[in-house]
Order: C-alpha cells, then sequence, then structure tokens
C-alpha cells in the first residue's frame, strides 16, 4: 500500500513528524522535523524495513515449508531466516512506530494521526510467531530418542 498509495501514508509519517497535530502549547514542538525532503527518507526507510521485513519472513517461511519433512537443522534455516525478518519487523513496529513515533513526536497526543494501536497489532503478532517458531521440538519427535520406534 505504500508503494502504490504512497500520498496517503506519506501524510501520516508527514504529521507525525511535523507534531502538528499534538496538544496545543506542547513545550516539545522543537522536537518537530518540518523539512518534507526528510520526511519522504523516513517514510523510505520504513517502506524498505517494511519489504525486507516480508521478504525474509516469506522466505523463511517457505524454506520451512518445503523442509517440513527434512532433518531439523535443515528446517531450522528456514526459521532463521523467518527470524531475520521478524526481528527487522519488530525494530520498525516497536523502536520506529512505538518509540520514535508515539513518544519521541507524540504521536500519542494525535486523535488523528495516532498509529499506536496498528503498531502494536503488528507487535504482538510479530512476538507470537517469534515465539511459536522457537518453541523446542517436542521431545517423541526428536531423533534418536527411544519413543521415536513406537511412533
Amino acid at each position: 500500500n505504500n508503494v502504490t498509495d504512497y500520498g496517503s501514508n506519506f501524510m501520516f509519517v508527514q504529521h507525525v513528524l511535523s507534531m502538528d497535530t499534538t496538544f496545543e502549547g506542547n513545550e516539545l514542538q522543537w522536537r518537530a522535523v518540518e523539512q518534507p525532503a526528510l520526511h519522504h527518507v523516513a517514510y523510505s526507510l520504513i517502506i524498505a524495513c517494511e519489504f525486507l521485513t516480508g521478504l525474509l519472513s516469506g522466505a523463511g517461511a517457505c524454506v520451512m515449508l518445503s523442509r517440513r519433512r527434512a532433518p531439523i537443522s535443515s528446517f531450522h534455516a528456514g526459521i532463521m531466516l523467518a527470524s531475520w525478518g521478524l526481528l527487522l519487523g519488530l525494530l520498525l513496529w516497536f523502536g520506529g512506530f512505538m518509540v520514535v513515533g508515539a513518544e519521541w513526536f507524540l504521536m500519542w497526543q494525535s486523535d488523528s494521526w495516532n498509529g499506536q494501536d496498528a503498531a502494536f497489532r503488528f507487535l504482538v503478532s510479530i512476538v507470537t510467531t517469534l515465539i511459536f517458531i522457537h518453541l523446542p521440538e517436542p521431545v517423541h519427535l526428536q531423533p534418536g530418542n527411544p519413543a521415536m520406534k513406537d511412533l
């Protein structure tokens, strides 16, 4: 969406960085970034991070799917690839949106340009997925376990 409808979400970045919808008389207004070129740079970084997050996570999922019956060491390559993508997403939505956007640029004060809820939904999905893919393999499925003969 950020690429095909650049203008809509660019307005979000522009308003957050400009801090033009924070509380009236805000003492922290000195933090505002009002140069349009920097708005485009910030938005381009967001798009690049989202693209890499999707690419790495998707590639990791494909590797895991294709190696679901392969030895676990081979399957783990997909887990690591997906983990790098998910960690990049964690940095973007927690570091970029929750810390920088919401706290430094006071996005939480805006009624119209507050992306905290959306960022939180992404974070919950990312953290849940990271936990799930890093759960230990059930003991009964581990190679060399005598219980494997009974299956």
